[in-house]
């Protein structure tokens, strides 16, 4: 097996096991709504087993900038809906990834200027663009009440069936990076005393409610999850991680996930595991009963070896996907790739989005005129 071998991913056949990571692109309309640029820019890698979207924010709570696409408006369903056809028609398989994102935001962001919300009033200590697009340290967010919890759930569902309405073929819930359902499972940000605090188990219950609503819109075999266990990105950090993934991953079970997306890079990638700390994939590899998806700085021949050694069922790639839409047929050549442009990865525009050459483009604009 290696990346070229057919997957089955609960009910699609995937021709590869190439998947396109989660980008933030920052190139939405007003509004929030995915444009037809973005609709193109999806369209071009369509040749992936499976395109996972950019973060997408389930609420204006869960925002973290205001050029990140959104799904909880009639005109964000609608331009989404214009981006699944788009992928459709070229022969491509999407899911959208639900995000809100607690604590890593602006009150500058913010409805009304509020605190942004966390399992507890505990600041990362890092800093982040304000609606001015300015860096400022990210303040003190308010701890939810126990009784807005129902609340967020409610806005993961509603995104959940907006999604579908959209054309979706499944969701990812992010539950990685720093963000909130990352925030309430480890114990470095979650300091609660009630029924989402202290144990793992109660830590982990917010992931779980979560997962339960979304499957109930989309039924399990079409819900993914993205974590993130062992990286420290976004002042993230766990007593014991090992103990607190093994009883997310067992929870998780129960509902019959199409994948995990784990994030944790290969060594020497900024997403490795911090130091001093264990690589959980082989651990979560043999207690999570469905497919496998590993992330973070594979290239053709690691991912290959991952692959055939059983490691993983299937790897994302992210940066190598942006710059090269038809990464699929660029690895099975064993062709050279394009560098990513990385100045442009957030200026909004066609440049370092869409205007990325094809090898076959390459080639034609290499071949001498006849005339």
């Amino acid at each position: 097996m290696d990346l070229f071998t057919p997957f089955q991913l609960g009910p699609y056949s995937l021709p590869n096991r190439l998947v396109m990571g989660p980008m933030t692109r920052s190139r939405t309309g007003p509004g929030n709504v995915p444009t037809a640029l973005t609709a193109t820019y999806y369209a071009q890698r369509a040749s992936a087993g499976l395109i996972v979207t950019e973060a997408t924010h389930i609420s204006p709570q869960g925002a973290m900038s205001m050029t990140s696409s959104g799904i909880h408006t009639p005109d964000q369903t609608a331009g989404w809906r214009r981006v699944t056809a788009a992928v459709h028609e070229a022969g491509g398989r999407i899911f959208l990834q639900l995000w809100h994102v607690g604590r890593i935001s602006h009150t500058s962001i913010q409805p009304d200027g509020a605190l942004p919300v966390a399992p507890s009033a505990v600041a990362a200590r890092c800093e982040k663009k304000t609606a001015s697009g300015e860096m400022r340290p990210l303040p003190t967010p308010r701890a939810l009440d126990i009784d807005e919890i129902p609340g967020v759930i409610d806005q993961y569902r509603r995104a959940a069936a907006n999604a579908r309405a959209a054309g979706f073929d499944g969701v990812e819930i992010h539950a990685a990076n720093g963000f909130l359902i990352d925030q309430f499972l480890r114990d470095g940000s979650n300091h609660r005393t009630d029924r989402y605090g202290g144990s793992a188990e109660n830590r982990a219950r917010f992931l779980l409610e979560v997962t339960e609503a979304v499957a109930k819109v989309w039924g399990g075999e079409r819900v993914g999850l993205h974590l993130s266990p062992t990286t420290n990105f976004n002042d993230m950090f766990d007593s014991d991680p090992a103990h607190t993934l093994g009883v997310a991953a067992d929870g998780l079970n129960e509902f019959g996930l199409a994948y995990l997306h784990l994030v944790e890079g290969v060594p020497g990638s900024p997403m490795a595991p911090a130091e001093g700390m264990a690589r959980l994939a082989p651990m979560l590899r043999k207690m999570f009963r469905g497919a496998l998806i590993l992330n973070g700085g594979y290239a053709r021949a690691s991912a290959n070896a991952a692959i055939a050694a059983g490691q993983a069922d299937l790897i994302s790639f992210a940066v190598n996907f942006l710059a090269n839409p038809d990464l699929p047929e660029r690895l099975r050549r064993d062709a050279p790739l394009n560098a990513p442009d990385r100045a442009t990865f957030y200026i909004g525009g066609a440049k370092g989005y869409t205007d990325y050459p094809t090898l076959e483009q390459m080639t034609t604009s290499a071949r001498p005129n006849s005339d």
